[in-house]
């Protein structure tokens, strides 16, 4: 998909799912709660019986992808003379 979407990392009390220009994604659904502070990231910290509303997460991902597909055309154009 262009790039990378987001990265997973697994720690004792969490799941950790960075999403690598979360910063430039809508999130309606408030799913971000973890790295809020960063121009470019923004992560979800998932711990056990967390509930995920799979819709908005899938929203997400899909965003994410549409997000990485559309900076390479754009710097596809940029580079031609």
């Amino acid at each position: 998909h262009d790039g990378i979407i987001c990265t997973g990392e697994t720690y004792k009390a969490a799941v950790k799912l960075t999403f690598a220009k979360g910063a430039a994604l809508d999130d309606p659904s408030n799913l971000f709660n973890s790295s809020l502070e960063g121009n470019v990231r923004r992560a979800l910290d998932i711990r056990e019986g967390d509930q995920l509303d799979e819709e908005a997460f899938k929203s997400l991902i899909r965003e994410a992808a549409l997000l990485n597909t559309s900076s390479k055309m754009k710097r596809r154009k940029s580079t031609k003379p």
